[in-house]
């Protein structure tokens, strides 16, 4: 990661006093603060609760000596430190509390840089926050930086104008090659295993950990090689099962399979048409043609028609993997946590991508942020947030939202830019009714030739395809009761027990067709 080194290593020589890193991989970001500090003959010093602070090996009797950024002699590239071997890690007595390490950082004089795993989380109290902030009054004087390691990385206002973010972002390919093949050398020291693959095969399997942290793609990797003592193509599919397990523990993102097949959508020829021009278009070599990535489409409709089928179409027609957003799994009791949910949601669907983002039912999480909310803001900020990144980000990801109730949507929402289109799903006609009872017939074993579709499709007008399908099974029900196959006058049955959607909520749709009129593409 020479991006992030890049950056801390610039932070400390510009003598920034306070960095904080949000990240749940502690591990690794030491290792970044480590090579920095060490590229520049700086000593680190680490604290945790539980250790309390710890100097780690380095060059310490040059950098103390001097009082400066180190030996000269390093940082002109002419070689080692002659600094003496550095003597085995102890802590420092008394510096387990929060105050007290705070109390013996403000005591030091000699250039270094302090690694603080578990402050964050008590810096409510005013003591600490004073002594914080005296810090970054001393510390650029001295060439100190302290830098914050913690999950959660929320400072109080007063420090937070002092302190500089840092983002630690997932292993990009090159870092997940690296760590499949130590992987499978570690491995291989306790038992015989093998590898059966080709390059591509190979770059299959790094594309598939992304996404995944340095600790859960390791992990991922030793699991699929030992479950048959083998790396061959076979763990890819097992590597995307594993992949779905981790994303969902997240909690933030759900990994959708996506086995819907474009030709199962009855009707909507202008959303097909519109999607297989675009088909290809978030690859390379679609930007080297100089096209621009699609962004996304925004699905409005009656309930029932295909909108969350389309979601799937999408993401099995363009072979990319599908990640459902649930906006109201993202709302948090706690202050600040939300946004932070949000903001991972968005960070992990970006590791993943290429990849399609499925936010469903947007009206319902945002629909607070069109009035005047009762929440503090918090829906505000949040439809804010999405907002700027639906317009700015530069992600392969094509971004499908869903939406019933068009009242409840912010007009931001609907402005050019934020999607590519925006389409409205109306109920089937007559010949898109027909390819629905086929679908359905055609995945519970049925032959559809067997059937009259055109009338079913004619006595179905007005019914929406979950609606239909609903007919199906409830036939299906009839004929197993009556220990009878299932034909076209048991269909027709329960189809005249119905009343669809269109007539109890007719006032509804047509409100909702006069609005799409003029302001949609019909699908």
């Amino acid at each position: 990661m020479p991006d992030i080194i890049d950056e801390l290593r610039l932070l400390i020589r510009s003598r920034h006093p306070i960095v904080t890193i949000e990240t749940d991989e502690e591990q690794r970001a030491l290792g970044h603060v480590t090579q920095a500090a060490d590229s520049l003959a700086i000593r680190v010093f680490k604290w945790n609760l539980v250790h309390g602070l710890r100097a780690s090996p380095g060059h310490a009797a040059t950098s103390y000596a001097r009082g400066s950024l180190g030996d000269p002699a390093r940082l002109a590239g002419r070689g080692e430190s002659r600094a003496s071997p550095p003597a085995p890690v102890q802590p420092i007595p008394d510096t387990q509390k929060p105050a007290d390490v705070l109390a013996y950082m403000l005591g030091q004089t000699h250039a270094a840089v302090f690694v603080l795993k578990d402050l964050c989380t008590h810096l409510k109290d005013a003591t600490l926050q004073r002594m914080v902030r005296t810090f970054g009054e001393y510390g650029p004087n001295r060439n100190q930086t302290a830098i914050l390691i913690d999950p959660a990385t929320d400072l109080p206002q007063a420090l937070a104008r002092v302190a500089v973010p840092l983002q630690v972002s997932l292993p990009d390919e090159a870092e997940l090659d690296r760590i499949v093949r130590e992987t499978f050398k570690e491995l291989s020291r306790y038992s015989k295993i093998r590898h059966e693959l080709t390059k591509d095969e190979f770059h299959h399997i790094l594309r598939t950990l992304r996404g995944l942290t340095a600790r859960e793609a390791k992990l991922a990797i030793a699991r699929v090689i030992l479950d048959d003592d083998c790396l061959d193509a076979s763990d890819i599919d097992k590597l995307l099962k594993v992949k779905r397990e981790m994303v969902r523990e997240a909690g933030l993102l759900e990994y959708v399979d996506a086995p819907v097949s474009v030709d199962e959508l009855g009707g909507l020829r202008g959303l097909k048409d519109w999607l297989s021009k675009r088909h290809g278009a978030l690859t390379p070599e679609a930007k080297a043609f100089g096209l621009r990535p699609p962004r996304g489409i925004l699905l409005l409709g009656v309930q029932g028609c295909g909108k969350s089928l389309a979601c799937k179409a999408v993401a099995s027609m363009w072979r990319m993997p599908l990640l459902k957003l649930d906006p109201g799994q993202l709302y948090d009791r706690f202050v600040g946590e939300s946004e932070r949910n949000l903001r991972k949601a968005i960070k992990l669907a970006e590791a993943i991508a290429p990849a399609v983002l499925w936010i469903d039912e947007i009206e319902k999480a945002f629909a607070s942020a069109a009035a005047h909310s009762a929440d503090g803001g918090l829906s505000q900020r949040m439809f804010g947030s999405l907002l700027g990144w639906l317009q700015d980000h530069r992600e392969p990801i094509f971004v499908v939202a869903t939406a019933n109730d068009i009242q409840a949507l912010p007009p931001e929402l609907m402005r050019k830019g934020r999607f590519d289109e925006i389409f409205f799903v109306d109920l089937p006609d007559a010949e898109a009714r027909a390819t629905i009872f086929a679908v359905h017939l055609r995945a519970r074993g049925r032959d559809p030739a067997r059937f009259d579709l055109p009338a079913l499709a004619t006595a179905a007008d007005g019914f929406s395809g979950a609606e239909i399908e609903q007919a199906v099974v409830g036939a299906l029900y009839s004929a197993f009761r009556d220990k009878s196959e299932i034909d076209t006058r048991g269909i027709l049955a329960e189809l005249a027990n119905t009343r669809p959607l269109s007539v109890t909520m007719a006032e509804r749709i047509a409100e909702l067709r006069a609005w799409a009129a003029d302001r949609c593409v019909p699908a």
